[in-house]
């Protein structure tokens, strides 16, 4: 998984959507709830199979989202020590994301790429990939992004996507754009957007693995909500 696009809005506002491409076989995600875990508050849908998640905020004032992979696809080994979607819930949790992200112990961990979201004086976005041997952590800026899974996805069919983005941009981002109106826009692209071939299209779907979801997270001034949405394959 996935396909990620995170959209930066005026006043420090932003909208994350994820589509989440998984085995059709995985066990199905409980809905997103709020937890309390350490005495922190946290908002994400937990994963059937490990407990983690794949994206959630929490009262850090912060959010992450995961696609598997690296910057390159992986030979997957037999074993890990830990879920990703722990690692996502460890990261909302810690007090300091830069200095956690340096020191988190990820030995034996699969490899990811994390989109992080931060918020406390202004917007800060990052990017960390373990590539399994060594962590990179970027700061990005504060423009519009396409991701997609390494696991799933080519370099070619990552510059195809990136393309139809473009073009979402040019005809429904314009210079001052309403959240309300971003926020259904840019479901659509995760709906639609792509050539009819289902194996790439971003709303994908091949013959074991599939979007089974596609969740939003908007920050609009000092509201953070999240909206699910189940797909049916």
């Amino acid at each position: 998984m996935c396909t990620v696009t995170y959209i930066h809005l005026n006043n420090n506002n932003f909208i994350l959507t994820s589509s989440r491409d998984v085995p059709f076989s995985r066990e199905k995600a409980d809905l997103p709830k709020q937890y309390i875990e350490q005495g922190i508050s946290l908002y994400y849908p937990k994963d059937g199979k490990a407990g983690g998640t794949w994206i959630g905020f929490s009262d850090k004032k912060r959010m992450i989202c995961l696609l598997n992979g690296g910057f390159k696809n992986h030979k997957q080994q037999e074993y890990y020590i830990k879920s990703r979607g722990l690692i996502v819930k460890e990261l909302l949790k810690s007090d300091d994301i830069t200095k956690a992200c340096k020191t988190i112990d990820l030995e034996k961990v699969e490899p990811f790429t994390l989109v992080i979201v931060a918020w406390i004086k202004k917007i800060d976005l990052f990017e960390f990939v373990w590539d399994g041997n060594n962590k990179h952590f970027s700061i990005l800026k504060q423009e519009n992004h396409i991701w997609s899974s390494s696991t799933l996805y080519t370099d070619a069919i990552k510059n195809r996507r990136k393309s139809w983005f473009k073009k979402w941009e040019l005809e429904h981002h314009p210079q001052n754009p309403k959240t309300e109106n971003v926020k259904n826009d840019i479901l659509k692209f995760h709906h639609t957007a792509g050539e009819g071939d289902s194996n790439v299209d971003v709303l994908m779907k091949r013959v074991k693995v599939g979007t089974v979801s596609i969740t939003q997270v908007i920050k609009n001034n000092n509201d953070i909500k999240m909206n699910y949405e189940e797909i049916k394959s």
